[in-house]
């Protein structure tokens, strides 16, 4: 349940919302894993294209999920260089 509505019916009323989400979640909680773990170093750039296709999603989960890591002060964007770890 979220918010007291069953998942089933928020998956029927917004099944691209929802999935979008819940693909960006991943993606998060993939490349946040791989940065605390170390497995990801300091300074590594992250390549969008490179999570789509290892994950499976969509680029914009993928953005989302990089925006995500922004926030918390896990990468940092350098204009059109990209995103790098932090």
């Amino acid at each position: 349940m979220s918010n007291g509505i069953p998942q089933k019916l928020l998956k029927e009323i917004f099944p691209k919302k929802l999935e979008k989400g819940l693909t960006s979640d991943k993606a998060y909680s993939h490349i946040k894993r791989m940065i605390l773990s170390g497995k990801l170093k300091k300074g590594e750039r992250l390549l969008r294209w490179k999570y789509v296709k290892i994950l499976e999603v969509k680029e914009t989960a993928v953005t989302m999920a990089f925006c995500r890591l922004k926030k918390d002060g896990l990468i940092v964007t350098k204009g059109r260089k990209g995103s790098f770890v932090v």
